[in-house]
């Protein structure tokens, strides 16, 4: 969670998004509809991460702001410059790590950065793309073949291409899919190193701990809607639930009639009740629920409260929809 002087420079920055878009809309030829008026604004200096169930539409969204696919309707700015009246100008400004591992196998590593630099217009920057190197662990295999590294080195191959030509807003696909929790753990941190020398990160991933542990904000796309965009401690204040586990001592086999207006489930072995409530309300019903269990003799061995996960969210929200 951002701590609160980063809270306070995020909505400081929010008049001037790097991403925006508008209206945004796309159907394939085969009828296809993959987005539907997408609205949304990304702030410079966050790390956003997009979440979404397998054909949501978060890759299809990523290659129209990026320029690789053409949107159906509607406009996207990246730091201010239209993605298709102004394509270079727009481009230039975002790197992007695609979740395939695109690049040529009999290439180095060393050539294979500096020539995605070139592509980009820019001049040769050996000193660049060496801290590149260097901060992705990969400046002592920079004379390797891509093919002879494994899937975890070319995922970085594929970041360093992604940072050649100092792009402030980076878009990273499914960046740790595939990796080991070790490298996915040097991952996070690598990202938010970029974070904090001003690059703008927008991620995907399947990952829920992944976008719980690194995210300012949370967006969650479904069926090629966004269904909601949020802090993200706001989000899981707003939708997160808590719970109350009493375990009992002797076993229920059913719910007493005098339970009926608490909100509670019994385990399928009776020896668990379940409590849901809102945290944030000022009565939250616990302390009448334990008074009601008093009365009715059903004795409490033990007890403890769980707070509702982004996973829990997640889930939630999508069964919404479905």
């Amino acid at each position: 969670m951002p701590d609160p002087a980063r809270a306070f420079l995020l909505q400081d920055r929010r008049g001037a998004p790097v991403v925006a878009v508008t209206a945004l809309n796309k159907t394939y030829a085969s009828g296809l509809t993959a987005l539907k008026n997408i609205e949304l604004t990304i702030h410079h200096g966050e790390i956003f991460a997009l979440l979404g169930p397998n054909g949501a539409g978060k890759t299809t969204l990523i290659n129209i702001i990026c320029g690789i696919v053409n949107a159906t309707s509607g406009r996207v700015l990246a730091d201010g410059h239209d993605i298709v009246r102004d394509y270079r100008a727009a481009r230039s400004k975002i790197g992007l790590v695609p979740q395939e591992l695109h690049t040529d196998a009999f290439e180095s590593v060393w050539a294979t950065v500096t020539f995605s630099r070139g592509l980009f217009g820019k001049p040769p920057d050996a000193a660049h793309c060496e801290r590149v190197l260097r901060e992705l662990s990969l400046w002592d295999r920079r004379d390797a073949r891509i093919m002879t590294l494994s899937g975890g080195m070319k995922r970085r191959v594929m970041i360093a291409k992604a940072l050649a030509h100092e792009p402030r807003i980076l878009f990273l696909d499914e960046p740790t899919a595939g990796v080991d929790v070790e490298l996915r753990r040097d991952m996070w941190q690598l990202v938010r190193r970029l974070r904090d020398s001003g690059v703008t990160i927008i991620l995907t991933t399947h990952y829920i701990e992944e976008a719980e542990e690194m995210a300012d904000r949370i967006g969650v796309i479904h069926k090629g809607q966004l269904i909601v965009v949020e802090e993200k401690g706001l989000l899981m204040r707003k939708l997160g639930k808590r719970q109350l586990i009493l375990h009992l001592q002797q076993p229920l086999t059913v719910l007493p009639p005098g339970l009926s207006e608490h909100p509670l489930e019994l385990s399928d072995d009776g020896h668990t009740l379940v409590f849901t409530f809102d945290a944030n309300r000022r009565e939250t019903g616990i302390p009448g629920l334990l008074r009601r269990l008093s009365e009715l003799n059903i004795d409490v061995k033990d007890l403890h409260s769980s707070e509702s996960s982004l996973e829990d969210i997640f889930v939630g929200l999508v069964s919404e929809r479905a």
